[in-house]
């Protein structure tokens, strides 16, 4: 009878920690794939947007910049009609597409978000966008008297946003699938 008791108890104890483990590493699966979405879907592309969109800016800015290496914006003597009709050309063929992509991301993946709730550095970036949509739509009507967005586009902010979530996303990442970082 006791030899009864026991087997049935050693075996009640099996099933529990066996079905514990697997609730654990059922888990632990759904997070990996959650950290493998946030990575592939949101802040991998962001973070590959946001440093192609400071390179070419810095190209742009390097090509035609002005004494002492400044913007044509960031001086005293206005941009000329020449360097204004060169920013529209690198805005709406290079610059406002990337933005419009990093836009779309924030807005068809924020449930990816580390965040519980937007972050506002996000819907700045938003408004940045809209911003310059407008200017661009005047820019097609001919209208050339505004060449900036409304809202400044925080790029330094959103860079290393989007570095420091991709990186701390790798990170748990490589945890998750048991691989030891590199320190």
């Amino acid at each position: 009878m006791i030899a009864v008791v026991v087997t049935i108890g050693l075996a009640f104890v099996g099933y529990v920690v066996t079905y514990l483990n697997g609730m654990r590493l059922s888990q632990r699966q759904e997070r990996l794939a959650r950290v493998n979405r946030q990575l592939s879907d949101f802040y991998g592309p962001l973070f590959a947007l946001t440093e192609a969109n400071s390179r070419t800016f810095s190209a742009f800015v390097e090509r035609h910049a002005r004494p002492g290496g400044r913007s044509p914006f960031a001086h005293e003597t206005p941009p000329t009609p020449e360097e204004l009709t060169e920013w529209r050309l690198w805005v709406t063929t290079v610059f406002l597409p990337n933005i419009q992509a990093m836009r779309d991301l924030v807005i068809k993946h924020a449930d990816l978000l580390k965040e519980p709730e937007m972050p506002p550095l996000l819907l700045l970036l938003c408004a940045h966008v809209s911003g310059y949509e407008i200017t661009a739509a005047r820019w097609a009507q001919g209208n050339h008297d505004q060449h900036l967005s409304v809202v400044s586009f925080p790029s330094e902010e959103l860079a290393v946003y989007a570095r420091q979530g991709f990186s701390a996303l790798k990170k748990e990442q490589a945890r998750l699938l048991g691989r030891r970082q590199a320190t």
